[in-house]
Formats: structure tokens, sequence, C-alpha cells
């Protein structure tokens, strides 16, 4: 956004047109959101000495014209030239400065524009203690403009001891990768977008390693398979899913699931006999294979997804060996104890390390890690940021990466990347990652039956699917499930 605002100011847009059309739609959404508890208890703005206290200084004129009881406090004794001639005019208005720290326990609301998106160092002891006390006393009460104070806006990590704690954030312009972090989304609260009308030009001018979020207006823009009217049920797709045993029986059932809902054609399963004879029970139209290596034939099969529930027991009888799937030129989708494998007895095995045994496959590979395993195959990206790993592990591997948290992330060999911006809290339990594994891998052999394709950005598809599928199920009269998900998801399509 920095170096956006850079051009825009070059190409002769003043600063003082960009800060008003910012704070304005800021102002706006205040009046709208918070328009009830404004008028009750009125606004403390908490200004800061350069250009976001500058916008909340104009979103304090703004509140004060409206007649809201408005009050400014701002610990610094310089401001930048345009944030101190706002806050000139606002004292020429009357609205009062305080000339102590405010009381933490006032029932104003307090608007955060101390520090904004230039924030790297800690804002003091005195700030961080104000904030604190803020939380403790009058917890709910606070809202940010761009970044809460105490938050790096480009990793999400706390820029000290403690960050303000925002019910809303107002994520200006651009939404700041830091605040869909995994670690910034208790900080940062509800986020919302305010959209300054940025010329188009710039935004196809980012680079193709700036991360796109995806969110529910991106649900009717995601690519889907463009199959021929009168294609066969063998060419809509032919999906193997490896998954599934005694131990855990329903993270096969949970997979099926969800390659069933994504449209899939043809979809077989190699599954643990305590399984096989029931699985029609559940899912009528799934065949179970009985020579799996056959299946591997590239004529015959267009993606192959392995590990939801394997444990530790093979459950595939004569299954192809791991240096046969690096010749396979299908897609191969990757879960679970799938990578657990891969990063353990496979890579000792064949002595190479994961990044290796994947930088080797021929075909497409897609791999769907949740935290955990995401550090075993990928240890020397211990301590970097999970966009960073992502993309790093990705670059390294080959492979498309789905990296699992509460705000997921896609990246591409090629250093796209995709980040999710809502999902529900609900998401984060067991047998959803199953649903999503099956989702991907059938919107993946789809995509390669359509179009002999299989780009991350289907992979990017089948993620943001999965999570608003889950968002839909939070307020469904018959719960919030994997199977709710999975049907959710085959309503999607």
């Amino acid at each position: 956004m920095a170096a956006l605002e850079e051009q825009l100011f070059a190409s002769g847009l003043p600063v003082e047109a960009l800060m008003e059309k910012a704070a304005l739609a800021v102002s706006r959404l205040l009046l709208e959101q918070h328009g009830e508890r404004l008028g009750r208890h009125g606004a403390l703005v908490l200004v800061g000495p350069g250009h976001n206290g500058g916008d909340g200084l104009v979103i304090a004129r703004e509140l004060h014209l409206a007649g809201i009881s408005t009050a400014i406090w701002s610990p610094f004794g310089r401001h930048k030239p345009l944030s101190a001639a706002h806050l000139r005019h606002a004292l020429w208005l009357g609205i009062p400065r305080l000339e102590s720290s405010p009381d933490p326990s006032g029932a104003a609301l307090w608007i955060d524009a101390l520090l904004g998106i230039g924030q790297r160092r800690a804002p003091g002891e005195a700030i961080e203690a104000l904030l604190r006390q803020r939380q403790r006393q009058r917890p709910h009460a606070l809202v940010a403009i761009d970044v809460p104070t105490g938050l790096c806006a480009d990793s999400g990590q706390a820029t000290g001891s403690y960050t303000a704690q925002a019910i809303s954030t107002y994520a200006i312009g651009l939404i700041k990768t830091g605040l869909v972090q995994d670690a910034a989304l208790e900080a940062v609260g509800s986020l919302h977008w305010v959209d300054l009308g940025l010329p188009p030009a710039l935004l196809q001018e980012l680079p193709l390693k700036v991360p796109l979020a995806l969110a529910e207006r991106d649900l009717a823009a995601r690519p889907k398979p463009k199959l021929n009217p009168a294609a066969s049920k063998y060419q809509r797709g032919r999906l193997l899913v490896v998954a599934g045993s005694d131990t855990y029986r329903g993270a096969a059932s949970l997979a099926l699931a969800g390659a069933s809902s994504s449209g899939c054609g043809s979809v077989r399963a190699a599954l643990p006999e305590a399984l096989a004879g029931t699985i029609w029970q559940q899912h009528p139209q799934v065949v179970v294979c009985l020579d799996p290596p056959a299946e591997l034939d590239p004529q015959r099969l267009d993606a192959l997804l392995v590990g939801p529930g394997l444990g530790e027991a093979n459950c595939w009888p004569n299954p192809p060996s791991w240096s046969e799937l690096l010749s396979w030129q299908g897609l191969l989708v990757l879960d679970a104890d799938g990578l657990n494998r891969l990063a353990g007895p496979v890579s000792q095995g064949l002595g190479l390390q994961a990044s290796r045994w994947l930088q080797q496959r021929q075909g497409p590979t897609w791999i769907t890690p949740h935290p955990g395993e995401f550090a075993r195959l990928f240890p020397e990206l211990a301590g970097s940021t999970a966009l960073e790993a992502a993309a790093q592990a990705a670059m390294s591997s080959g492979a498309c990466v789905l990296l699992k948290g509460a705000r997921s992330i896609v990246a591409a060999p090629d250093g796209r990347r995709w980040q999710l911006l809502e999902a529900s809290p609900g998401s984060a339990r067991t047998g959803l990652g199953d649903v999503l594994a099956g989702y991907a891998a059938g919107l993946g052999a789809m995509a390669l039956a359509a179009s002999g394709n299989a780009d991350a950005t289907w992979l990017a598809a089948a993620a943001l699917a999965h999570a608003q599928a889950g968002r839909r199920g939070e307020n469904s009269e018959s719960g919030f499930t994997p199977m709710q998900v999975a049907e959710n998801l085959a309503q999607l399509c």
C-alpha cells in the first residue's frame, strides 16, 4: 500500500485528497456500525504523529460535525505537517484535546489512530500499559484505523509486549497481510475493507508475489471445470482415494463425501477390509478397487488422493511404491498420513528429503498440511511466517501447497499466493480436513479431465469453497458437522 501511495502522489494526487477520501469512508462506516454507541457515549480518538494520526483527526472532525461528543488524545509533541494542520483545525472547531492520559475505564469508543502501517518498533511502555488497562477495564470498546497499535502490518506479529485489542479494524485501500495471519486475528477483531477505488492499472502492476485475498464475494468468480456437455462419467474426472484404517475409519468416509461433493464423475476407493464391505451404505456411488496398481494407468485415472486416516498400517493391498509415484503423471494429492509417511519412512527409505522427492515428481502434486505436518516436511523453514514458509515450500518442492490454519494459505511454485479472509472458528475440528482433501482432489481430477491443467488456482478455489461451506454451516438447523460441510459444498458446485 505504501508503494501504491508513492505512485499516486508522484502522479500529482495531493496527499490531502487521499487522506480525506480514506478518513471520510471510515467515518461513514463508524457511524453505520457504531452509531448508537457513539451517540450514547461519544468517541475518543488516539492520534499518532504520522498520517495514520491525520486519518484519525479527519475522523474526529467528521464525528464532531455529525453531533457526536468527540475528544482527542495525542501523547506526541510533534506531528507531520499535514497531521499538524488537521490538529489545528480540530482544536479550532472546539474538539477538546486531553492534557493527560485518558481514563481506561471511560465509556467512549476509542478510535486507535496511533501508529498505522509503518510501525516496526514497540509503541513504548506507557502506551502499551494504557492499552492493556483499556482491554481489562473496558473490553470491546476500541476500533483500529488500518492496523491496531503494536501489530506489524506485514507479519502479523506483535512489535512489543502488548497489542491493542480491537473489536473492528478498518483496512484502508489494501488489506495488509499481517491483519489476516493467525497470530493477529484476536487483536484485529472484525476486519473491514475500506475501498479507495484505486486505479485498476496500479493494481494490475502489483508483483506476482503479492498475496490475493479470498472472501465470499470471490465465490462466483472462482474457476470451474468447463466440461463437454456430452462428457461421460469417466470424462468428468477419475479419482482414486486411498484412505482410512481400523483406527480412523471415519476419515475415509469424510474424504469420499468431499470428493463426491466436487462433482467428480468417477470416485473409487482403496480401503481397509473393515471398511470395504460397508462403505456402500454411506456412499453407494463409490467403487471399491481391488486392483489398485492398475488404477495408476494414466489412461484410467486423473488424480490420486493418499492420506486421510491411513494411520501407520497399510490398508492398500500391493500398493505402488513411492518410487513408482514419482513417474506417474496424474495429479497426486497428499494429506495427513500421506504427508507423514513422506516426511518419515519414505524419505528415510529413499534417502531423500521430502522436498527433494516432491521435486522429482513428473506429474502435478498438491499437499495439504496443517502446521505440524508442514514442520515435519520442511524443518528448514521453522521461524518463517506462514506466508513466507508456504511460498518457500512451494518454490523449493515444485508442489502446490495448502497450508491450513485459521486463515489458510495456498502457494504455487511460481510465487503466486492466496489467503482466506474469512473462515468459521468451528472449522478447527476433526474431520473437516478430510472433507477438504477429498473435495480438492475431486476438483483437481475434473480440472485435469477438462483442460489437462492442475494449476494452483484450482487448489485455491477448493480452499475458498470449503471455508465458505463451513461458514454457511454455522447457522444450519441440522448442525455444523463435517458431513454438513460436504453437503454445503455440493450446493456450491
